[in-house]
């Protein structure tokens, strides 16, 4: 019975993340994700306990993914230039792999309550203090052309963030060779 209901939660989030993407979270209601499931509202609550336990379902997670991938490339054998290009990849990989999901990042982070607002907070400060320190890192090591860090910080990640967009109507592209592309595109010119 458990296994059945922890599936039946997944449904209700995906459906939710689903709606939240298209319509925007404040716009979506319990009965709308319900009605989507094909069950009464009242029947959602036996699986979740409120909109905001969805949205901190998605975006928690998702934020620790990020925060992870970016120490363990920070902490990896490779030089600043390499760390940068695995950085867009794995967010490459998150946002295929999650792009409903990644879709809330952008504007629906300001919903979340209290200390999972906090949580969230913290870990995008913590990214981007890290991509900042290896992007620095880059130019002193001469991989990368002295440019101011904050725009071309800002220029790199905000691409990233709304890559889902993109991807939501171009899925058809190979993973890698977007990976390649992007690389490319985000980081090519500004090398020396």
């Amino acid at each position: 019975m458990a296994k059945k209901d922890k599936s039946r939660r997944t449904e209700i989030l995906e459906k939710a993340a689903h709606l939240f993407h298209k319509r925007g979270y404040a716009a979506t209601s319990i009965r709308d994700i319900a009605r989507e499931m094909g069950m009464e509202s009242a029947s959602l609550y036996n699986h979740i306990k409120s909109k905001q336990e969805i949205l901190q379902a998605f975006l928690i997670p998702l934020a620790k993914q990020y925060t992870k991938s970016i120490h363990e490339i920070n902490t990896a054998p490779l030089t600043s230039i390499q760390k940068l290009e695995r950085i867009i990849a794995s967010q490459v990989r998150i946002t295929i792999e999650n792009t409903d999901g990644v879709s809330l990042i952008p504007n629906e982070w300001v919903h979340l309550d209290g200390d999972a607002l906090s949580e969230f907070i913290e870990m995008r400060n913590e990214y981007e203090q890290v991509f900042k320190a290896i992007f620095k890192e880059a130019i002193n090591d001469g991989f990368i052309r002295p440019v101011n860090i904050e725009i071309a910080s800002f220029s790199i990640l905000s691409t990233l963030r709304w890559l889902y967009s993109w991807y939501s109507k171009n899925k058809n592209i190979n993973t890698l060779e977007l990976e390649k592309e992007l690389v490319t595109n985000l980081i090519g010119g500004l090398k020396t």
